[in-house]
């Protein structure tokens, strides 16, 4: 590669497609597209919406009704490689910025994120401003500290006219500097004004600034709307723009932008620029100038217990009465929680080996340290619920309604728990601390062990940790393994299920509908096998009387899903697949745990322990972890 071509390429583009020019050719240009105007909210809305949308209607997805409801869930493509688990967080968010990009009453309130930490908070302020450092570059008048909005120059008494020829509505007034400017430099002359494009920029603060948390004894708020020049007051009068330095967040922010990190752990006389930056949409300038006017996103974020005690007081009023809350809780579904493991593993520089399960069980560790207890199920159950899954109890779907668990869980549910952070650090832990490259749910189970033992907690959170981790996920894993190795003696477990799901649908059709089964070998008529079909329903727990109606429900759920154009399988439902499972297993389980646990076996046992270890390793896992996995189920599966 030539990097000089490129670097000189990349130079000449730049400066091709760099506007030049005054007041007037910017009008020429808005004439043709009006939405380079378009105010900060505006902006970062049609930055979400443009890149689309996913429509999640609970008729049309089993998952979303299990979890939803009956509402509606939008998926945005802006958040959806980063951000899951938190769909219903995303919606409110893109729901502020659409009723402020209309000037509803949101475009004049703070965005406030409150959680607990670890739960996304910061990431997703990181992704907005990210977006503004992509989003194509902005026009401001040339030289002016806030990057304001060119059509400011245009007088009060004109801007109707402007307006209506253009396509926009002008708000907004010049800050004082460019006031000047205009006034000594171009003589009133507005039309001269030179106009340039501007990016947005984190590092440069160009349209984004940023306030962190300030000592309380040393509180300046130029830091939120600059400063003088003290080396030339000598020379201009104190309210003169000429000493003014538009340096502070709301300055550099304006067009764009302003975080507040852990805003209340500032005094509150610090945060009173707020008040009128949100309702007036003007901030105070240095010394004893007058109001600027400011048009930007206000984001502030904190944990619960800041805002909790911030609330409280009820001299705050000013402030709480601008903000626009939004909770951000911990992810509370399985399948999304693993997928935040394995974003942040994708961007770290390892590169071991994860067997099968291993991020499942971490995973499962988080969302059951979240989860507020419940007088109606267990909570391995609830985890199963929120996850969207079905439970099978005597061969019924057992009908639980979320809905009613969230209720009784109350909102704080998801607010507390353990963090993402601490996962990934038990897992980068288990990682670094591996000598093989590879990493499996009993050394991830022992990482986690560890680090809650080493956690600056109290002893009964401790105790309540330590037990998930030892008892209710050590159950659950032991269980989805020996269904995992009885599984690999099947190797051909997938044909082998949908050849029982077959036999039987034909079968249960048959019975249902008393009429004869025609033998695709023979030709000739034959009764339903009741047998056969026995020797799977028994494995759900459904008892003779019971079996005519599973059977007809079995029939009318397959027919329902041809109907509608779906595909059927032997997963299509739930309790079906469950008693073709068990069925499957139960019959190789015996041969499996005699071969899995025997220190010395035949030769056609060792062909057998061969030929699963190799149906695992097909399965996902390696020489190593497979090895583990094994001596582990020996000795601590199937006890007799």
């Amino acid at each position: 590669m030539d990097f000089k071509e490129l670097i000189l390429n990349d130079r000449e583009k730049s400066n091709n497609e760099k506007f030049q020019g005054n007041f007037l050719d910017y009008l020429e240009v808005l004439k043709k597209n009006p939405d380079i105007a378009e105010l900060a909210h505006k902006r970062m809305y049609d930055i979400i919406n443009g890149q689309g949308y996913e429509v999640l209607k609970p008729e049309e997805n089993y998952r979303i009704k299990k979890i939803y409801g009956n509402e509606t869930i939008k998926k945005y493509n802006f958040f959806k490689n980063d951000f899951f688990g938190i769909d219903k967080v995303i919606m409110k968010l893109v729901n502020y910025f659409h009723s402020a990009a209309m000037k509803g009453e949101e475009a004049r309130q703070v965005l406030y994120l409150v959680g607990p930490v670890g739960a996304g908070k910061s990431s997703i302020v990181e992704a907005l401003k990210n977006a503004l450092e992509a989003a194509p570059p902005f026009y401001a008048i040339k030289g002016c500290p806030m990057h304001e909005e060119p059509l400011h120059l245009v007088p009060k008494h004109l801007r109707k006219e402007f307006g209506e020829a253009l396509g926009v509505q002008i708000e907004g007034d010049l800050c004082p500097v460019c006031r000047y400017k205009l006034m000594h430099d171009y003589k009133g002359k507005y039309e001269e004004v030179p106009v340039e494009q501007v990016g947005f920029s984190i590092r440069s603060r160009k349209g984004i600034g940023v306030v962190p948390p300030v000592d309380p004894n040393n509180q300046d708020t130029s830091v939120l709307t600059g400063s003088i020049d003290i080396s030339k007051m000598d020379m201009y009068p104190e309210d003169d723009p000429r000493i003014f330095s538009l340096n502070g967040a709301f300055d550099v922010g304006n067009r764009g932008m302003v975080e507040f990190i852990e805003v209340f752990k500032n005094d509150v006389e610090y945060l009173h620029t707020i008040i009128t930056a949100t309702q007036e949409k003007s901030i105070p300038s240095p010394g004893k100038g007058a109001m600027i006017y400011f048009d930007g996103i206000i984001v502030a974020h904190s944990n619960e217990a800041e805002w909790v005690k911030f609330k409280s007081d009820h001299t705050n009023e000013a402030i709480l009465d601008r903000i626009v809350k939004i909770e951000v809780p911990y992810c509370l579904e399985l399948n999304e929680e693993k997928k935040i493991y394995e974003k942040i593993l994708k961007k770290s520089n390892f590169t071991a080996h994860i067997a099968p399960h291993t991020l499942e069980v971490a995973a499962m560790f988080a969302i059951l340290s979240r989860l507020s207890p419940s007088a109606k199920v267990d909570p391995m159950t609830k985890l199963k619920i929120y996850n969207g899954e079905d439970i099978v109890e005597k061969g019924t779907t057992k009908k639980i309604d979320i809905m009613e668990l969230r209720e009784e869980a109350g909102p704080t549910e998801g607010m507390k728990g353990i963090s993402t952070r601490f996962i990934i650090k038990a897992i980068d832990n288990a990682l670094s601390n591996s000598d093989t490259n590879c990493i499996n749910p009993l050394s991830v189970i022992e990482s986690l062990i560890k680090s809650v033992k080493d956690l600056d907690s109290a002893p009964e959170i401790k105790k309540k940790y330590l037990t998930i981790l030892q008892d209710t996920i050590r159950k659950e894993y032991n269980k989805t393994l020996e269904k995992e190795v009885t599984k690999a003696f099947i190797h051909s477990f997938r044909e082998q299920a949908e050849s029982l799901f077959d036999n039987y649908l034909d079968n249960a059709e048959a019975y249902v509908n008393n009429r004869k089964l025609k033998d695709k070998a023979t030709g000739e008529q034959l009764v339903a096998d009741e047998e056969f079909m026995r020797s799977i329903e028994e494995h759900v727990g459904i008892s003779e009387s019971s079996a005519k109606g599973f059977r007809s429900d079995v029939t009318s759920y397959m027919f329902y899903v041809v109907r509608n154009g779906g595909k059927i399988d032997y997963k299509s439902y739930e309790p079906l697949k469950e008693a073709i499972e068990k069925k499957l297993t139960t019959s190789v389980k015996d041969i499996s745990r005699i071969i899995t646990k025997s220190r010395i076996r035949d030769k056609e046992q060792d062909e057998k322990y061969n030929s699963m270890v190799e149906e695992m390793k097909n399965n996902g896992y390696c020489d190593y972890c497979c090895d583990v996995i094994l001596k582990y189920a020996a000795n601590n599966l199937w006890k007799d």
